[in-house]
């Protein structure tokens, strides 16, 4: 399988070439249960009936991967694109946007949003939850800010974990291969009189790329423990509660990418690696007033630390008072006298206005005069971000044709950093929102909802949603979708406060052994939200007699208003001014062929156009999947998987997977060997020039014991 240039109308015909010939055998139903996902509206819904478009990713497809991380897993999930920016950092957008940040996607934990805040990032590899703890993942493919607010503006992923009453017992499992894999899980699950729990510890590492793009080694490996306990207690017949503890400690490497702004002077070096601790805490109290009407209210705290220091290297002139208001006087004018000071110091200062020039002049006696000797300190670029979140949820059926999902969100948000925010910035949001599905007929399904929402820092926004699935019957559906959203600015984006205090400076500067780096940059603080507007038509469809399930989607975005210039320090240019657009189709095909067999492809074909180029860069026109699982009998099953998109970030990516194991009964007790073998089609880097690894080819094993 390999990714040409099709017609986007392709995977739509492909669909109803399998569908029209069975339709009018498949218009009268047993009683089979339909398969139901939640996500989507916060409604239980049979795919068919979903205003948009899901993936759900089962245990047996978790499984059977053999991945180790969530971020490999999204690879089945048509128009994700999934990169990286280092071993250890994962890159997940759908659809595209800017390669280096997913800023534009929710993510969930049971209904709980790890999606950061301060610092507008997803750590893939740092959640702090198992793959082994996972039951299912749902993905709704497409805007849903009207059921989880804002940054669920193209997509939502929705971890769900195993209920403590399925995973009684106890489970050892470890995994060994190259590359440095080293990792490890064991869980025990006890039961109670109307209770149930699972206490599991998980480890992780592996030593990521191998080269950088000149040859050297690339420092980013990862080392990472993690602690989860899921409890939950039936108080009465109706009520009980569901509380959680998680737990995340470990070390990601960071390549060391500093480098002096002035001649002559040589970079210290030193690591730049970050200590990352996550903890997060959830309670939730579940109510069934009757069998029509329920709510739950649950309260969440999150705690993300990274720690990250370093020793750094630069001339003493970089500490000067007059660089640093000729910096907040213009930074390019700076940039380009301190990155070419030895050219000036004979001429004098390079033109500009006569408050630069004055200024630049004396920057340059002080280069003369001896403020050229190198200096070394160190930088902390640590940052501290905490959440508390509070939802009530309630959900009524106000008769068999009209169901109501409604509820209001509070949420509080801190970060906390001497380097990004000059110490501490806070945020408020309020949230009420509702989704209202009405059975106008046995065909016709007409669904609305809307979400207000008002930020402290950005204001308020009310984005909608509207749908009509007309449902052949219960397994086969048509959709029209029209929903907006919006993206609220992250506090770095819209609030930063960035500079460098420099501490244990040797040789002192200006005789001072701590001081701040001229380099200082504030956020706009004006910046509005990110709008787009989407429309959606597809086709979702069951054939029980096959075990076939297919899904289509055709779609056209546009999103207004983007935040797409680079954030960095010495250039930092954020604001409202870019525009992208995106359209094509996704299928996605799962068809259990036997009860030994299952087969599943995914395709999408996305055309985007964006005002900055760099929001066209991690979109691949042409993406996709294939997956054949095998139960071969006797205790033996297999899997073999194949990725590909044809660029992302300018780069081909094909790799195909293979599982294979051995189930091995041992009296009460179970053991299961496994191995993974992932050959890469391709040979070029992955995602970025400097992500090389020495083989195509990795290699590892897998024990598991249950008893």
């Amino acid at each position: 399988m390999s990714f040409g240039s099709p017609s986007p109308s392709s995977p739509l015909v492909l669909a109803l070439l399998f569908s029209s010939p069975l339709l009018a055998d498949d218009l009268f139903l047993d009683n089979e249960s339909l398969p139901q996902v939640l996500t989507a509206t916060r409604l239980k819904q049979s795919p068919a009936a979903v205003p948009g478009s899901m993936t759900v990713i089962d245990s047996e497809l978790i499984n059977a991967s053999g991945a180790r991380d969530i971020s490999e897993l999204l690879r089945l999930v048509p128009g994700m694109m999934v990169g990286n920016i280092s071993g250890n950092q994962a890159a997940v957008n759908y659809h595209g946007t800017n390669a280096t940040e997913a800023r534009r996607m929710q993510v969930l934990i049971d209904g709980r949003s790890v999606y950061r805040a301060g610092l507008a990032t997803v750590d893939w590899s740092d959640i702090p939850v198992a793959m082994e703890d996972i039951e299912r993942i749902e993905v709704f493919r497409g805007p849903n800010t009207v059921s989880y607010g804002a940054n669920a503006l193209m997509a939502v992923v929705n971890i769900i974990t195993r209920n403590p009453a399925d995973s009684h017992g106890t489970r050892m499992k470890v995994t060994r291969g190259q590359r440095g894999i080293d990792d490890f899980y064991a869980s025990q699950g006890v039961g109670w009189d109307g209770g149930d729990l699972r206490l599991s510890l998980s480890g992780q590492q592996d030593d990521g790329f191998d080269t950088d793009s000149s040859g050297a080694d690339y420092r980013d490996s990862r080392r990472l423990n993690r602690f989860n306990l899921a409890v939950s207690q039936t108080l009465s017949e109706n009520q009980s509660i569901d509380w959680q503890l998680n737990a995340k400690d470990g070390t990601n490497q960071r390549p060391y990418t500093y480098r002096p702004v002035f001649s002559g002077i040589t970079a210290a070096g030193n690591n730049s690696d970050v200590v990352a601790k996550d903890y997060a805490g959830s309670l939730r109290w579940n109510l069934d007033i009757n069998p029509d009407h329920s709510l739950y209210i649950q309260g969440s705290a999150q705690h993300w630390d990274r720690q990250q220091t370093w020793r750094a290297c630069d001339a003493e002139v970089s500490f000067s008072p007059q660089l640093t208001e000729l910096w907040q006087l213009n930074p390019n004018y700076t940039e380009r006298l301190a990155r070419n000071i030895e050219r000036f110091t004979g001429p004098g200062a390079p033109a500009g206005t006569a408050a630069e020039q004055a200024l630049g002049n004396q920057v340059l006696a002080q280069w003369r005069n001896g403020a050229r000797q190198t200096l070394c300190g160190d930088i902390d670029q640590s940052a501290r971000e905490t959440r508390y979140d509070l939802e009530l949820q309630d959900t009524l059926s106000l008769s068999d044709s009209l169901r109501l999902v409604s509820g209001m969100n509070y949420r509080y948000d801190r970060a906390n950093s001497e380097t990004y925010f000059n110490g501490t910035l806070d945020d408020t949001t309020w949230r009420a929102f509702g989704q209202l599905e009405w059975r106008a007929t046995e065909h016709w399904l007409l669904q609305g909802g809307a979400m207000f929402e008002d930020t402290q820092l950005t204001g308020s926004s009310l984005t909608p949603r509207v749908a009509v699935n007309y449902l052949i019957n219960p397994r086969h559906g048509l959709r029209a979708v029209y929903s907006e959203a919006i993206r609220s600015p992250d506090m770095f984006e819209n609030n930063v406060n960035w500079s460098y205090q420099v501490t244990n400076l040797r040789p002192s500067a200006y005789g001072q052994t701590s001081a701040r780096y001229f380099v200082k940059t504030r956020g706009p603080g004006d910046l509005e939200q990110e709008r787009m507007r989407s429309r959606e038509l597809g086709y979702n469809g069951y054939f029980a007699e096959l075990g076939l399930t297919v899904d289509v989607k055709l779609f056209y975005d546009e999103i207004s208003g983007m935040i797409s210039e680079p954030l960095r320090n010495n250039q930092y240019i954020a604001s409202n001014s870019n525009s992208s657009r995106f359209k094509g189709t996704e299928t996605q095909l799962d068809w259990r062929l036997s009860s030994a067999d299952r087969l599943r492809l995914t395709y999408a074909y996305v055309d985007a156009e964006a005002s900055n180029p760099q929001d066209e860069r991690l979109t691949a026109r042409n993406s996709g999947s294939a997956g054949w699982l095998r139960n071969w009998g006797h205790g033996w099953n297999s899997a073999l998987f194949y990725y590909g998109d044809d660029a992302l970030n300018g780069y081909r990516f094909e790799r195909v997977d293979t599982r294979i194991a051995k189930r091995i009964g041992l009296g009460k007790a179970n053991l299961e060997l496994a191995g993974v073998l992932q050959q890469r089609l391709d040979h070029q880097p992955t995602t970025f020039v400097d992500n090389n690894y020495d083989e195509r080819r990795v290699l590892y094993f897998s024990a598991e014991l249950t008893f």
